[in-house]
């Protein structure tokens, strides 16, 4: 059985590498009750073209190669064994060209063996049976007819399986440094995935994959500011492909951790003056050898252009002998050392390279220098006019004109304009007129293209929420003992207040009053006498000698103890209320405003009030304000997030003390970053408010289970709440497409 894998040379980032150097930490740890398989030994020997083999004997023969998954820098290959343990040494050194060590560590059922490389390699992979041969070699190395060069491939499983796998999720994100990032979701860590550039394109297919249909689309992720431009997900055949379409210079890097597959499309910065583009540091040239005694400079130069293919011209300054043995080396480095040795330098154009030393070419680029200053002082003016859409003519004429610095016109700094150059608008049409060399004339049509832009617009929408909560419970009574004795022509009334008698000692009491005079249940108890016969009369009065009740009572219950023979009675009323109250105040101020421009609404009262100026003096107007009020001024951000500076006011009027108004003020003044559409909770207030109160007769109120007879009590609870939520929005043009 053989297996052809390309290594495919990506950047892991720092949680994988973490992962495996914790890996490295575990070797004791014993195997799960599920291994079966042993590892028995290691060998390491140098193969056949070059190729340094380590071959991996197992006790029994495993029936599906190892999983394999490569890592660029540092340089390693890592291979899983699942079901395996590992009777060898957790750490080996080895003393080869490309292998400087590995490690085998045992972790949740499986033995992973991490290859520590020199360089990146490209492999083979053969199982016979309990016997895994791992052959490296570089990747301009041996090819398989049938491999391609630039293919990655991560946890190939085997064809014969018959498992269909499916895409979970697919995302992407942009990365700090500017790259784009391509997050895939899989069912399962073995699901075959191929990775492959394809002229501007990079293709990635899932094999027996299914994609939901959720899923297959097309995702435009320009505004995330990456080199990657689109991503477009779809089903071929029983397989999923996803296209993945960058712009510009850009270099891919891919990994697998679990059931994440991660690609990475990082931009290149073309530097003209390097022989070779890229982000990684290095030399990144087919490896030569070159092994010369006394040779002419300029012949090492033709033999390294002939290799390469470059067009290369040397100066008729270069000359001089140089020796150098040189074995698989990256050519670019090889000319590199012999530039270094002889202080030759380069300027590169295109695929043409001009070499010389360093002096010379020093000299001939100020040459040109002053060359192009003196003929910008003589070049003829040309006047243009530019008609400006969104931006001010007269900000951009302050732009693009330089500034008069200390030394006069020599020492003018800023700008665009050549010291020849001339700029005026008209204010009218909010046209800027030019008038300087073509160069410059290109130099602000440049400018005005990117600056001269509409601005994005941006929504926001504050929300300020005020919950309450109130609750209180009331209970209270009023208890009376009424009583009337009469001795040696006297009434005597043990009652909530005194009583009349036959000689009118109570004035205030008509005799004309009736049992339906007052309304119940206040009763007076007195003595009628008519025609000398004495007799007992119950009209109304106020017998309570305990008088706590509950105002407002929700409910009542009342008793009335009477003796009509003596006049005695007791009277019992027992009050309670409970009351709950909860309310929900919401403000949403909104507001629309440009990038980078202060907004600012507001709505509510303005309060005069005269504040007395002394003895006869006339005083003076004070402005109290209770508003509801939103200024925020947003930053659009490249990635698509909002920074936010606002300020929040929701006053209220609570009332007023001696005639001056009592403000309730809420106000919160932040600085926050938001993704486009999100919504944030800025701040929030918590207050309760517990009130416990007790009226009681003292003494009697304190008595066991009687005193409730002789007290009233009164329990609340009052919570409030302050919740200030913002969300920005971005208006944008609306889309065919996923954003």
């Amino acid at each position: 059985m053989k297996c052809r894998i390309n290594i495919f040379t990506g950047t892991v980032g720092a949680r994988l590498f973490a992962s495996l150097v914790a890996l490295s930490g575990i070797g004791a740890l014993s195997a799960p009750a599920i291994a079966q398989n042993v590892i028995e030994d290691v060998a390491v020997a140098k193969g056949a073209a070059g190729r340094t083999t380590l071959t991996f004997s197992l006790k029994d023969a495993t029936a599906a190669p190892p999983t394999v998954f490569s890592i660029a820098s540092p340089p390693r290959l890592v291979l899983d064994f699942p079901n395996t343990n590992s009777a060898t040494k957790p750490t080996v050194e080895v003393s080869d060209a490309v292998v400087r060590s590995y490690n085998i560590v045992q972790a949740q059922g499986r033995t992973r063996v991490v290859l520590n490389l020199v360089k990146p390699q490209s492999y083979d992979l053969k199982v016979d049976g309990g016997k895994v041969a791992l052959a490296l070699f570089d990747a301009a190395g041996t090819a398989v007819a049938d491999a391609t060069p630039d293919t990655g491939r991560f946890a190939a499983s085997s064809k014969s399986d018959g498992v269909t796998y499916s895409l979970r999720d697919v995302d992407f994100r942009r990365g700090t440094a500017g790259e784009g990032r391509v997050i895939v979701d899989l069912s399962a860590a073995n699901s075959g995935v191929e990775i492959k550039p394809q002229g501007k394109v990079l293709i990635i297919d899932f094999l027996r994959t299914q994609v939901p249909r959720n899923l297959e689309r097309k995702l435009d992720v320009t505004d995330f500011g990456t080199p990657v431009q689109m991503i477009d997900t779809f089903v071929q055949g029983a397989n999923t492909r996803m296209v993945i379409e960058p712009k510009g210079l850009w270099e891919h890097s891919a990994y697998q951790t679990d059931n994440r597959l991660i690609v990475e499309i990082k931009p290149i910065i073309e530097d003209p003056n390097k022989l070779t583009q890229g982000s990684r540091a290095g030399y990144k040239g087919e490896k030569l050898s070159l092994n010369f005694q006394d040779i002419a400079v300029r012949s090492v130069l033709q033999v390294i252009g002939d290799f390469t293919g470059l067009n290369i011209i040397v100066s008729d300054t270069v000359t001089g002998n140089v020796t150098l043995r040189l074995k698989d080396v990256p050519w670019d480095q090889a000319l590199d050392l012999v530039m270094q040795a002889r202080s030759l330098d380069m300027r590169k154009n295109g695929n043409v390279v001009w070499i010389a030393p360093k002096e010379e070419l020093a000299l001939k680029e100020k040459q040109e220098l002053e060359a192009k200053a003196q003929v910008a002082d003589i070049e003829p003016l040309r006047t243009e006019i530019f008609q400006l859409n969104y931006q001010k003519a007269d900000e951009v004429r302050k732009m693009i004109t330089p500034q008069a610095g200390t030394g006069g016109a020599a020492g003018s700094t800023g700008g665009v304009l050549s010291k020849r150059g001339t700029s005026t608008v008209d204010a009218r049409t909010n046209v800027l007129i030019v008038q300087d060399t073509p160069s410059k004339l290109d130099e602000v049509r440049r400018l005005l293209q990117r600056i001269d832009i509409a601005v994005k617009q941006v929504v926001i929408e504050a929300r300020v929420v005020i919950a309450d909560d109130k609750f209180s419970r009331q209970l209270g009574a009023r208890f009376g003992i009424g009583a009337g004795i009469y001795n040696n022509g006297r009434n005597i009334a043990v009652n909530g207040r005194p009583d009349g008698d036959a000689n009118g000692a109570l004035a205030n009491v008509p005799t004309t009053w009736t049992a339906t005079g007052l309304p119940p249940p206040y009763y007076y108890t007195r003595i009628k006498t008519e025609d000398g016969v004495r007799t007992w009369e119950n009209i109304n009065s106020v017998p309570y000698n305990v008088n706590l009740p509950v105002s407002n009572a929700a409910g009542s219950l009342a008793l009335t103890f009477l003796n009509l023979g003596n006049g005695n009675l007791v009277n019992l009323e027992l009050s309670a209320a409970e009351a709950a109250n909860r309310g929900k105040v919401i403000s949403s101020p909104r507001v629309v405003t440009a990038d980078n421009t202060k907004a600012f609404i507001e709505q509510g009262q303005e309060i005069k009030l005269r504040v007395s100026g002394g003895v006869g003096g006339a005083g003076s107007v004070v402005t109290v304000n209770a508003k509801l009020g939103l200024e925020v001024t947003p930053q659009v951000t490249p990635d698509g997030k909002v920074v936010l500076d606002v300020s929040i006011t929701k006053d209220s009027i609570a009332g007023f003390t001696d005639g001056n108004p009592i403000v309730n003020t809420r106000r919160v003044t932040t600085k926050v970053v938001v993704n486009n559409g999100d919504t944030a909770v800025l701040g929030g207030i918590y207050e309760e408010t517990i009130t416990d109160t007790v009226d009681k007769v003292p003494f009697l109120g304190d008595a066991p289970l009687v005193g409730n007879l002789f007290r009233r009590t009164n329990r609340g609870s009052d919570k409030q709440e302050l919740l200030i939520f913002l969300t920005p929005r971005v208006a944008t043009d609306a889309s065919g497409v996923v954003r």
